[in-house]
């Protein structure tokens, strides 16, 4: 891979993973590898290797992967004026939503902390100053991601050869706050609760508890990369995401994070999606995505967009509009943000392509770590970015060429 860049949400060393009992939701995740990879002209810094811990008594609070193993992070302390600042980052990688997709992901690091090596850092978690001007010396957390179900399940299982499965997300999440906390987070200044994709919709699933935790006067806000799954019909003409959704929310039992209000009226798969959890969130929150996300839109042209047909295209615009439509509620929150690009990608945080370079993606002539930073020190007011239909923004290019 030219220019090494190893994106959190794929890391270089992983067994056998499962992230779907369908081929296609598969091919979903391992084609979105394709934008993490920099271009051979762009010249970045080394990743950064950052140690891993695992939760000390996990076993005992039952907060543990799907095979039993304690859960981990990994911890970069702060420095300088960062150093009573923390910036949380919950690992994506998929959902399981059948036994069977369970059991084959205790053979990955997406299942088992026995196979999890360090991920290297780099995009939002990076030390550079130049790649990451706004957070470059906070605390950085970046918790792993061994549940299957977004730090959200409470419940157990067993495989059809009668192996025990432990979906327990929510438990995972609270031993690790409580850990935090005793390692200084309880003294926090500023903090951010992030993520990507399957990571990105667990912090909006714990946005607001995240704020409970923390004294009032600390400001506490959500980023939300890659986490704005909506229902409605792919390329193929099904509605994937919902009956993969559904399949996930049922086998893990997640109802405890989710909206009350929400469940009194929906069922409980309907209200795990980001477009009905954003209309209890209290919490300031920016929500980073893709208008044209590539896990979401399964086509045969989605490896590289410029193949489409002009019936793909004008689906893939179809999908544009109604996610548009979804966010109209934080756009009319206060206090909310937003960047909305029509690059064909998915999780654009933890790569410093994406996330602050020369060839990053723009909006109103501005990166993405410039318009996250504007909105989160208030440098800037009504930070709420919408791009215009592919492939009118020419800063999507690089993403592109990396297909």
């Amino acid at each position: 891979m030219a220019a090494e860049l190893l994106s959190p949400l794929l890391p270089r060393r992983r067994r056998g993973l499962a992230v779907a009992a369908a081929a296609p939701l598969l091919a979903l995740l391992l084609v979105a590898v394709i934008f993490f990879r920099a271009p051979l002209t762009t010249t970045v810094s080394s990743p950064e290797r950052v140690d891993l811990t695992l939760v000390a008594g996990a076993r005992e609070k039952g907060a543990v992967c799907l095979d039993g193993s304690p859960p981990a992070y990994q911890l970069r302390r702060g420095s300088g004026s960062g150093a009573h600042n923390w910036l949380i980052y919950l690992e994506g990688g998929s959902w399981c939503n059948t036994t069977q997709s369970c059991y084959a992901q205790t053979m990955s690091n997406f299942g088992s902390s026995k196979f999890m090596r360090p991920v290297n850092f780099s995009g939002i978690l990076s030390k550079d100053h130049l790649e990451n001007p706004d957070f470059y010396d906070w605390n950085i957390v970046y918790v792993r991601y061994c549940d299957g179900a977004s730090f959200a399940g409470d419940a157990e299982g067993e495989d059809l050869d009668g192996t025990k499965l432990f979906f327990r997300g929510l438990r995972i999440w609270e031993a690790v706050v409580d850990e935090l906390m005793g390692k200084g987070m309880d003294n926090a200044k500023q903090t951010l609760l992030t993520g990507c994709s399957a990571g990105s919709l667990a912090a909006l699933l714990h946005c607001d508890n995240f704020r409970g935790r923390l004294p009032q006067e600390v400001p506490v806000k959500c980023l939300s990369d890659a986490g704005f799954f909506i229902d409605v019909k792919d390329l193929s003409g099904e509605r994937s995401i919902w009956s993969f959704f559904n399949g996930v929310v049922h086998l893990h039992n997640i109802r405890e994070v989710l909206p009350k209000d929400c469940l009194q009226n929906k069922d409980p798969t309907e209200c795990f999606f980001a477009s009905e959890l954003i209309k209890s969130i209290s919490t300031p929150t920016f929500i980073l995505n893709s208008d044209y996300d590539v896990w979401q839109a399964w086509s045969s042209c989605k490896a590289d967009i410029r193949n489409c047909s002009s019936t793909q295209i004008d689906v893939l615009h179809g999908f544009r509009k109604k996610l548009v439509s979804k966010l109209k509620v934080a756009e009319d929150k206060r206090n909310w943000g937003l960047f909305i690009d029509s690059c064909f990608t998915h999780c654009q945080t933890p790569s410093n392509i994406s996330w602050h370079s020369p060839v990053s993606p723009r909006l109103d002539d501005r990166t993405i770590a410039e318009a996250v930073g504007d909105w989160y020190f208030g440098r800037r007011q009504d930070v709420k970015l919408i791009d215009c239909e592919y492939p009118c923004n020419p800063t999507c290019s690089s993403l592109l060429s990396t297909a």
